[in-house]
């Protein structure tokens, strides 16, 4: 008997998805799986779809939350319902799909390396081919190498939680899987996982994530929540992989393109929650003026700015509000605002 696969959908006021996404389970070629439908208080027919699907196929039920979840904290919920007899897991998105293939790919490649803990593929993000290509020489790599790869070459590899099969001890191991402070915490966990076991790689395009507004995917992109999430992993994770060299470079080299990308933004129309994100991350290292103004006098070019000026308009924006709260790390109450969730989450509209 193949090994029972744990599928998971977290959905909340996906109506218009569902039935998509769980035809695209439906229709793959690997059989022994179950599939966990978690519902997060829907009220726009998602539950209903769901049941008619639950009972057409009895490899899938529906759990029902009656108690509304942010959206990570709901991925780890929908985590807790894998069968205690899978020997891998899978999550699948309501908004988002997987091809035919895609299980039985990635279990083939997993039950060829028993050192492998988790599996990625090439994805689709909208009509973008997303992950970067890595050579066919193998579908094994050491979980430290690749984890170097990521932080020393930019190779990236592990995509959204859609686009990942992992071993179920792993996700049964750690509670809670996902950090539910961090948007990118499906790349977060990888750096964890990947500490005490191999990455498999399926050289072929395996997922489809939707892009629409209001979803993890946009709000990070509006927020460019990229740099501070590739500054947290590596003041978290950086030390297992790199040698104290390394780390120092890396780290520099990434709080320069941080500052860079702020002394961009300066001259853009953003609002206060970009402002108050983006200095509350920097926080964490000790925000730096003059390497602030430094990316501003590089920006100017020719436009004959005022960098002094520049730089005031900034840390008004900062200051105005710092009486507030004191300044927190990543996961403890936002210092801006009276809501603990961060900025990225409080803009989610519907995301499971």
């Amino acid at each position: 008997m193949p090994p029972l696969v744990s599928i998971v959908t977290p959905v909340h006021q996906g109506a218009d998805t569902l039935s998509e996404c769980l035809d695209s389970i439906l229709s793959q070629t690997y059989q022994n799986w179950e599939c966990a439908i978690v519902d997060n208080c829907s009220t726009d027919g998602s539950t209903e779809i769901a049941r008619r699907y639950a009972r057409e196929d009895s490899r899938l039920r529906v759990c029902r939350s009656e108690t509304f979840r942010r959206a990570i904290a709901n991925h780890n919920f929908a985590l807790k319902q894998i069968s205690p007899d899978s020997k891998y897991c899978k999550v699948v998105f309501a908004d988002d799909r997987i091809f035919p293939e895609s299980i039985e790919k990635m279990v083939a490649v997993a039950e060829a390396h028993p050192s492998v803990g988790l599996v990625g593929g090439y994805w689709l993000e909208g009509e973008r081919l997303m992950g970067t290509r890595l050579p066919r020489t193998s579908d094994c790599v050491s979980g430290r190498d690749i984890c170097r790869s990521h932080f020393l070459d930019r190779v990236y590899v592990f995509g959204s939680a859609n686009a990942v099969l992992y071993r179920a001890d792993l996700v049964r191991r750690h509670e809670p899987f996902y950090n539910q402070a961090n948007i990118h915490a499906d790349t977060e966990v990888c750096f964890e996982l990947l500490k005490h076991c191999d990455f498999g790689f399926v050289h072929d395009v395996l997922s489809f994530s939707r892009v629409r507004r209001g979803s993890l995917s946009t709000i990070s992109a509006d927020l460019n929540t990229e740099l501070p999430g590739t500054l947290h992993i590596l003041l978290t994770h950086g030390r297992d992989y790199l040698t104290d060299a390394e780390y120092r470079i890396r780290l520099d080299r990434h709080l320069t393109d941080y500052y860079e990308f702020l002394g961009k933004s300066l001259f853009c129309r953003r609002d206060k929650r970009f402002w108050e994100y983006h200095m509350c991350q920097l926080d964490r290292v000790g925000f730096s003026r003059s390497r602030l103004l430094k990316a501003i006098v590089t920006q100017m070019g020719r436009a004959g700015l005022n960098p002094k000026q520049s730089l005031e308009k900034l840390l008004a924006r900062r200051n105005s509000h710092e009486t507030d709260a004191p300044s927190s790390p990543v996961g403890d109450r936002h210092p801006l605002t009276n809501d603990d969730r961060p900025p990225w989450e409080r803009q989610i509209r519907s995301n499971g």
